[in-house]
């Protein structure tokens, strides 16, 4: 049970009480604990959204080659929150990510329509190409966009370090762990 405990907080980087609660609401199943404590934490992400986040830190990542960096700017609630080493960790860990994946957006929505428009123009000529109908193209083309919108987006995109949660997960996580709104006001990548 103690092994158990320990692999789910390094995992998930829950408190050890709500770690024992989510194995023992889920029968000792290391998944559905997981599962558990992050539908915990969404619940106290959303309790949060409606605080301002007005103080944070500016952090940046430059990659060793010096041809690549990011700037994050990284928003929470209190100067206190900000002057955490797990908030800084958690700056530096998106500044890496958003240099390694190269997001163009930081959420979804951001993505211009005009940029969806002309890659639907492509996939659109590629699947009537393959013979598709124009009724099974459609259907595609709304799995496309979301796709494409995800991959664009620092949010929806897998965490470079853990590729099973997204950075927004990441984000959840966080704000579960040190109970303030977390959120990103801006990122500029540069690139040589």
């Amino acid at each position: 049970m103690l092994q158990l405990i320990k692999k789910i907080r390094e995992r998930t980087g829950a408190g050890m009480v709500a770690v024992k609660k989510a194995i023992d609401e889920a029968g000792g199943d290391e998944e559905k604990a997981i599962e558990i404590l992050r539908k915990q934490g969404a619940g106290k992400a959303l309790k949060r959204a409606d605080k301002e986040a007005k103080e944070g830190v500016i952090v940046s990542y430059i990659h060793s080659n010096n041809k690549i960096g990011t700037l994050i700017k990284l928003l929470c609630e209190t100067d206190f929150v900000a002057r955490n080493e797990d908030f800084q960790q958690l700056a530096k860990d998106i500044a890496m990510h958003a240099t390694a994946l190269n997001p163009r957006f930081i959420k979804p929505e951001e993505v211009a329509s005009e940029i969806v428009a002309k890659e639907r123009e492509i996939w659109t000529a590629q699947l009537t190409q393959e013979g598709k109908t124009a009724e099974m193209i459609e259907k595609i083309l709304v799995g496309k966009e979301k796709k494409f919108r995800e991959e664009s987006a620092l949010l929806t995109q897998a965490f470079v370090k853990d590729p099973q949660k997204t950075v927004g997960d990441l984000i959840v996580e966080n704000i579960s762990k040190m109970g303030e709104k977390i959120e990103i006001g801006e990122m500029v990548r540069f690139e040589l």
